[in-house]
């Protein structure tokens, strides 16, 4: 377990903290959780601050446990592995979670854990036939937009609420588009290691 594996296991530990700060029923409990009155119009409950913060800590571990494995040569495929899954239950819980709770469209999840899951399965097959499929540049535009739409949208879209305008979505809607173009870039890319030269199934 060295450090960078260790970082991806507390971003996992972190993602199950948001969930739990996102879901407990306080109110059920009898726990009165503040809330921030910006304006007569905006009320902030404060779970999501906490939550918006953690996102960020998390998502900070995932840039350094990157760039810590490849500066020091410690990659190992229980690193690649943890670190895959640590992404996608960090990002699809909370969209899931957003989704259900009315912040977000429930299309953005829909349509984020589709196109995951089709290049996931795509690097797969590739990598299987010894291929290793390198990230493009639309996919890291669409993980740029979809992270800061995420925590924008935990942030109650703070400042950029206070003047009427809705960054949040707008990103959110960016990243939802750049899963598709990106996912269909992967698969035009790939599509030989799926069917095979010839075409076939």
């Amino acid at each position: 377990m060295n450090l960078p594996n260790k970082l991806t296991m507390t971003r996992i530990f972190m993602t199950f903290l948001i969930i739990f700060v996102l879901l407990f029923p306080f109110s059920a409990m009898g726990i009165n959780v503040p809330r921030i009155f910006v304006n007569e119009a905006i009320v902030i409950d404060i779970r999501y601050l906490i939550a918006g913060v953690l996102f960020i800590l998390a998502s900070i571990t995932d840039f350094f446990d990157g760039m810590i494995a490849r500066k020091y040569d410690l990659i190992t495929d229980f690193g690649k592995m943890i670190d895959a899954i640590a992404d996608k239950i960090l990002v699809n819980s909370v969209l899931i979670i957003l989704a259900a709770q009315g912040f977000i469209h429930p299309v953005i999840p829909v349509i984020i854990i589709v196109r995951d899951t089709i290049v996931d399965s795509i690097k797969m097959v590739a990598g299987s036939k010894g291929n290793v499929v390198a990230a493009i540049k639309t996919g890291k535009y669409k993980t740029a937009s979809l992270m800061v739409g995420i925590v924008l949208t935990l942030f109650y879209d703070m400042p950029f609420v206070l003047w009427n305008v809705n960054i949040s979505d707008f990103l959110l809607i960016v990243a939802s588009a750049l899963s598709i173009i990106s996912g269909i870039q992967y698969y035009k890319m790939n599509k030989q290691y799926i069917f095979g030269e010839n075409g076939e199934m």
